[in-house]
């Protein structure tokens, strides 16, 4: 059986003591791939450490991160725009708006979402979506950008039914994380109407921890529990699950 962590911060300070210990706890619960989004400029050394420590599990992003996006806005893009012309990464991520803490930088913010979706169509890459009190901000700018060069994933989603199915009419998959598992998180109440097809599992560790772990630390491994969740909403088995759930990573990272 493989488990696709489609959104993992593996290299977050959270790991410094253990790891490497936690990637193999996560590969011995069947999770052998490992998409690590972008934050900004200072993360990509830990990025590339991770890489070559383990070459066949870890496959990196870039991008600037919307709550990252601040005065130094230009320079930060430039420096992910120097990366996507040096080398390959396998997706553009994460990227989008967030106006939970701040909504100081909005427009720098819309501007930065625009530009990094405009290069991953000129690399033909997926975008990886982060959105944060954030939808229709958002669905407005996917509105202007929309065709059928634009696809990725929104990660972490937590909308209702309605948004699930506007954010997949823009060609996108819904990452599926620890939320799914919350008693309060809603999601799991409509999530049977969504067809497989259009989700992707993910952790966001060190976030987001699934119950019964909810509130402390996330890791990788834990994503069997969110996959346990989609075994009781779509009655299929955990190995029908991670199949499908890694055929359609597969189909948006195409690797």
């Amino acid at each position: 059986m493989i488990i696709t962590d489609t959104h993992t911060h593996l290299y977050s300070e959270q790991f410094n003591e253990d790891r490497d210990e936690m990637i193999q706890r996560a590969i011995e619960a069947g999770v052998s791939r490992f998409f690590i989004p972008a934050i900004d400029s200072t993360y990509l050394p830990a990025m590339l450490d991770l890489e070559a420590t383990f070459p066949d599990n870890i496959f990196l992003m870039m991008g600037l991160h919307p709550t990252h996006v601040k005065e130094n806005v230009k320079e930060e893009l430039a420096f992910v725009k120097k990366w996507f012309d040096k080398r390959n990464f396998y997706a553009v991520g994460e990227i989008g708006i967030d106006l939970y803490w701040d909504k100081t930088f909005l427009k720098e913010q819309q501007h930065a979402f625009k530009t990094q979706i405009h290069w991953a169509k000129e690399k033909k890459l997926p975008i990886v979506i982060h959105c944060r009190d954030a939808f229709d901000e958002i669905f407005e700018v996917l509105d202007e950008v929309k065709d059928d060069k634009l696809f990725g994933i929104f990660h972490c989603f937590t909308g209702t039914l309605e948004q699930a199915k506007k954010a997949i009419s823009y060609n996108m998959k819904l990452g599926i994380g620890g939320v799914v598992t919350f008693k309060n998180g809603k999601i799991d109440q409509f999530l049977h109407e969504i067809p497989i097809q259009n989700i992707v599992l993910e952790t966001d560790a060190p976030y987001l921890a699934p119950t019964p772990f909810r509130g402390k630390r996330n890791e990788s491994s834990y994503i069997t529990k969110v996959l346990d969740t989609l075994v009781n909403i779509y009655g299929l088995s955990p190995q029908e699950i991670a199949e499908i759930t890694t055929q359609n990573s597969k189909d948006i990272f195409g690797i």
